[in-house]
C-alpha cells in the first residue's frame, strides 16, 4: 500500500533516521558535531540541499536516461551545494570557517545521493519534498543531540552564536568527548539506546 505524504515526512525523523537508523552521512556528522552551532549550520545546509535536489530530480526524473542518472544526480546536488557554499561564505562567515571542507563535501554525502536515487527519482514532487524534509529534520535533530552531549560534556558549556546558553559551573569535563573517539562513543551509545527503545515499542 502506498504511504501517505505525512508518513513520508515522519518516517525519516526516527524510524528511518539517516544517522541512527540508516547510518549514512556519518563522517561529516561526527566531524562537525563537537559544537551545537556547527550542528545547526550543517543540519540546515544538508537539509536545504536534500530538499532542493529532491524537487529538481523528481521534476526531471522521466527525462533522465537511466545510464547517466547518477552523474546527473551529482551535478544537481553539486549545484545546490555551491549555492549553500557561497551563501554561507557571504552571510555566515563564522559558520563557514567552522565547517570548512565539510560544506563542499555535502556533494558526496551518501544521505543526499541515496534519497535522490531511492526516492526522488521514483516519486512525484510533493512526496519528494516530504521525504527530503523528514530526512533533513531527522538528520538535524540527530546532529543536535550528539552535539549537545559532546559540547556540554566535553567543555562544560554550550556556546552558540556568541551567547552562552548553558554553563555547568564547577564541572570538570572529560575532554575526550570533543575528540573523534568521543564522537564515535557518543554516537554508538545513542544508536544503541534508540534501537532498544524501538524494540520495546514493537
Amino acid at each position: 500500500m502506498k504511504r501517505s505524504v505525512w508518513r513520508d515526512f515522519t518516517i525519516g525523523i526516527i524510524e528511518e533516521n539517516p544517522l541512527f537508523s540508516l547510518v549514512i552521512g556519518l563522517c561529516a556528522a561526527l566531524a562537525v558535531s563537537s559544537k551545537v552551532e556547527n550542528a545547526i549550520f550543517m543540519g540546515v545546509a544538508a537539509s536545504f540541499v536534500m530538499v532542493a535536489s529532491n524537487i529538481l530530480i523528481s521534476l526531471i526524473r522521466k527525462i533522465i536516461p537511466n545510464q547517466i542518472r547518477i552523474p546527473v544526480f551529482i551535478v544537481v546536488i553539486a549545484s545546490f551545494v555551491t549555492i549553500v557554499d557561497l551563501s554561507m561564505k557571504a552571510f555566515f562567515p563564522a559558520g563557514y570557517e567552522a565547517l570548512g571542507v565539510w560544506i563542499p563535501l555535502i556533494v558526496v554525502n551518501c544521505m543526499i545521493l541515496g534519497r535522490a536515487e531511492a526516492f526522488a527519482s521514483k516519486n512525484g514532487v510533493i512526496r519528494s519534498i516530504a521525504d527530503g524534509l523528514g530526512k533533513g529534520l531527522g538528520y538535524t535533530l540527530a546532529l543536535l543531540v550528539i552535539a549537545v552531549i559532546r559540547e556540554l560534556g566535553g567543555t562544560g558549556q554550550i556556546v552558540a552564536f556568541e551567547n552562552t546558553i548553558v554553563s555547568l559551573k564547577g564541572f570538570q569535563p572529560p575532554q575526550i568527548l570533543q575528540s573523534f573517539p568521543g564522537a564515535f562513543f557518543t554516537f554508538g551509545i545513542l544508536m544503541g539506546l534508540l534501537r532498544k527503545l524501538q524494540r520495546k515499542g514493537e
